[in-house]
């Protein structure tokens, strides 16, 4: 029997072809589990095209379903309190339970010098990184009370953990997220609901590859230099793949898992990044 079989996860943030979302999806499906994948309609940048993120998330559910494995896309702003509770209710309908939260959705609004940072940046950074997995466990912890437990996985950053220059809106947020999984690990324990926030640090997504690009313009230097000037902090000088942090919320998914909660996992590398 696989370690995840007769769990439900829901997986937001999941339609990216090279994303940490679908390396995880993809990971939870193989141990077992079905899966719900979400992301947000509309369009995404890939390889210098424009993607739907509605088709992109049925080719993840064409790839994850197997006799055994069921899987089902649904659209879900994560600022959209409406669309988290209809998603949420969805899931138990389907499935019976949302056993497993994993909260990977992010955003780079604010990533800017800090003193050119908007104020709607800094609430767009807020209302994604942080308000959207608070509303989500919100809905959910009912449902996984009622159930005995659950595991909620926040996916954070190593600019949870420390900083670095440029990323002001989205390192405070990723710090805040740290505070949420602290607080739902000390409150819902007795629940036998475990949280925890996997810290990334380089991987190589799209996301990333794309900081790399704003990075290198702004200090006037090649793309290559960029990235040999961020990986010079790692210790094993390269980013990471997204299915390194697959393994890691798999992990805190998992039976092995069962007594860790609070705790913040990077998956880095090796980056000090103030730690």
């Amino acid at each position: 029997m696989k370690p995840l079989s007769e769990k439900t996860a829901l997986i937001t943030g999941a339609s990216a072809p090279n994303g940490i979302g679908r390396a995880i999806a993809h990971k939870l499906a193989a141990d077992g589990a079905n899966v719900v994948v979400t992301d947000r309609p509309g369009q995404i940048a890939i390889d210098g095209s424009m993607k739907c993120t509605t088709h992109l998330l049925d080719e993840l559910v064409a790839e994850l379903s197997t006799p055994s494995t069921k899987a089902r896309a649904l659209p879900l702003d994560v600022t959209d309190c409406d669309q988290i509770s209809s998603v949420v209710h969805q899931c138990v309908a389907d499935f019976g339970s949302v056993d497993i939260l994993v909260n990977n959705a992010g955003s780079l609004a604010g990533s800017a010098d800090f003193l050119t940072t908007t104020q709607a940046e800094w609430e767009m950074s807020y209302r994604v990184n942080v308000q959207g997995p608070m509303l989500l466990a919100q809905a959910i912890i009912p449902y996984m009370k009622a159930c005995g437990g659950g595991r909620i996985i926040n996916i954070g950053s190593t600019g949870s953990l420390g900083a670095e220059p440029g990323f002001g809106a989205y390192t405070a947020m990723k710090h805040a997220l740290v505070g949420l999984s602290k607080t739902l690990a000390s409150e819902f324990g007795p629940d036998n609901i475990l949280c925890n926030t996997v810290c990334p640090g380089y991987i190589a997504t799209d996301m990333h590859e794309a900081a790399n690009v704003r990075l290198a313009a702004e200090a006037c230097e090649s793309l290559e230099a960029t990235r040999k000037r961020r990986y010079a902090s790692v210790a094993l000088r390269s980013a990471g793949l997204p299915e390194d942090v697959a393994h890691a919320v798999a992990y805190l998914a998992g039976p092995a898992g069962r007594y860790v909660t609070g705790i913040n996992l990077p998956v880095a590398g090796g980056v000090p990044m103030g730690i």
